[in-house]
């Protein structure tokens, strides 16, 4: 070990914040800090001072001292570029170089020296990379919360159509003169009975879980069980209870909430999703582009549990690959094949796996935007601006659906005159929407053109994009689908998916 302690103090020894690299106890350290204000005699400034067993390598900081406590064999030159690092900390987290703020400071300075020492050696990192380290961004973090967010609305939006499909059911039984299917779930007599029958061409599916049964002998005969037909309640209501009971609806793994095949889904099921953050400016310059992607494999079926999946990388760009640790990397880097490491094990059956994830990220390069769009206010005659807006899609290869450019308004009585349009347009409140319902390779480019009075250049920025895709930004796909043992190919399906989580224009 060379690195014994790296320590921020006062001029007289004082530990203000203290983490010690090697096991040693607080009377042992505190020793070594007292010794330190004795052996700088003279009042001459040094860079370092040894005892017979360490070296003090030092550097004021106002009227305090980054000190670092290594053994006499260590590298001084490396000691030195150490303390560097360490001295550029301090004020990365402290406004001010006081006793008081390097203790308010005490736990991001400690999580910032443990980024740049381990086990009494200097990690390779820079200032950048350590402040990234302590904040803990995430991108792998960042992608399974986007995922968890899209599988929550699923299955929140399964569970009201499902409480709509109840509640047709009871208005249509009400008309027949029969009892509801719903309320024959829960029992004809209330919860009291633990016995129900249901006719034996009844889905599985549509039981829906009771309660425990409880004796009702007691309560009084005005209140009945709780029935999904009751009055007052609807598809808000029915969600709502399901989730306080138990929080069906949030829970991926919950078999009501799980999602019906679709009817082309094979026992092999591939789904790319790709998210995008892009700012641009007013100018068409990209100011911030992030994409992530992740790739999810299904599989229902036990025989295709051990499986390789090829996937063809035919982009060009400098895209950033990481599969999951448990699959073959060598595989994938030489010949684009995703298999488990161990290739007698199968991979996990009905559940989506992420055996794939990919990154695109940049600014400053215009060509990396899906679409881009041109907002060109000009002032014009009473105070009023003649605003004309242009897209164009820049990657040919996608087909955008379902797109919305929402341009903001000024407040106040305005008057809006719409000159030119493709698609359709509605105004909302303060924001005008303009919708075009596909851009593709035939219908690249779109103009809109209208007149607001009053207003001034600025009102309608920023500008933000939405729109669905079944295509995606990067051009990963996949080749095929084979048994890990003999090659036999495997029937698979696929769907991809493109949305633009930030599309602005400011």
């Amino acid at each position: 070990m060379v690195l014994i302690a790296a320590t921020v103090c006062t001029k007289s020894g004082k530990a203000l914040v203290s983490r010690q690299f090697v096991e040693m106890t607080k009377a042992r350290i505190e020793g070594l800090l007292a010794a330190f204000p004795k052996l700088m005699t003279g009042g001459r400034q040094h860079t370092f001072v040894e005892t017979e067993s360490v070296r003090y390598v030092y550097q004021p900081l106002d009227k305090l001292y980054m000190l670092l406590i290594t053994t006499k064999a260590s590298n001084i030159l490396e000691d030195l570029e150490t303390l560097r690092l360490f001295s550029r900390v301090v004020p990365e987290y402290c406004t001010q170089l006081t006793e008081a703020e390097i203790l308010n400071q005490a736990f991001n300075l400690l999580f910032a020296f443990d980024e740049i020492v381990a086990l009494g050696y200097r990690e390779s990192v820079n200032l950048a990379q350590v402040r990234s380290f302590v904040e803990m961004d995430s991108h792998e973090e960042k992608i399974y919360q986007a995922v968890r967010q899209t599988q929550e609305r699923e299955a929140a939006n399964r569970m009201r159509e499902r409480a709509k499909e109840l509640q047709r059911e009871r208005l249509e039984a009400a008309k027949r003169g029969q009892p509801p299917r719903s309320q024959m779930s829960f029992g004809s007599t209330g919860f009291g009975s633990s016995s129900v029958s249901s006719p034996a061409n009844e889905p599985i599916a549509e039981k829906i879980p009771t309660t425990p049964a409880r004796d009702t002998s007691s309560r009084p005969t005005g209140r009945s069980a709780m029935k999904l037909g009751s009055r007052g309640t609807d598809a808000d209501s029915f969600v709502s209870r399901l989730r306080s009971e138990g929080d069906v609806a949030a829970t991926p793994a919950a078999a009501p909430a799980d999602k019906p095949p679709a009817p082309d889904q094979k026992s092999v099921h591939l789904r790319f999703e790709e998210r995008l953050n892009l700012v641009a400016g007013r100018d068409g310059d990209i100011q911030n582009f992030e994409l992530s992607g992740l790739l999810t494999l299904r599989i229902t079926d036990e025989n295709y549990g051990r499986i390789r999946v090829h996937v063809d990388n035919k982009d060009t760009r400098s895209l950033q690959l990481q599969t999951h640790p448990n699959v073959d990397k060598e595989a994938f880097r030489s010949q684009g094949i995703i298999g488990l490491k161990q290739s007698q094990r199968p991979f996990p059956l009905n559940s989506d796996v992420g055996v794939l994830k990919w990154r695109l990220t940049g600014a400053g390069d215009d060509k990396l935007a899906p679409v881009s769009v041109n907002c060109w206010p000009s002032e014009g005659a009473g105070g009023g601006c003649d605003v004309n807006i242009e897209y164009e899609l820049e990657q040919e290869h996608l087909s955008l659906s379902d797109v919305n450019i929402n341009i903001p308004l000024p407040a106040g009585n305005i008057s809006l005159v719409v000159h030119q349009w493709e698609g359709s347009y509605v105004q909302k409140g303060r924001t005008l929407v303009w919708s075009v319902p596909l851009i593709n390779a035939q219908q690249k480019t779109g103009s809109l053109e209208f007149t607001v009075t009053p207003a001034i250049p600025n009102d309608f920025f920023p500008l933000t994009v939405s729109w669905t895709s079944d295509t995606s930004l990067c051009l990963l796909a996949a080749r095929g689908v084979s048994q890990a043992e003999g090659g036999a190919p495997v029937p698979f399906s696929h769907e991809v998916s493109l949305l633009a989580d930030k599309y602005e224009i400011v």
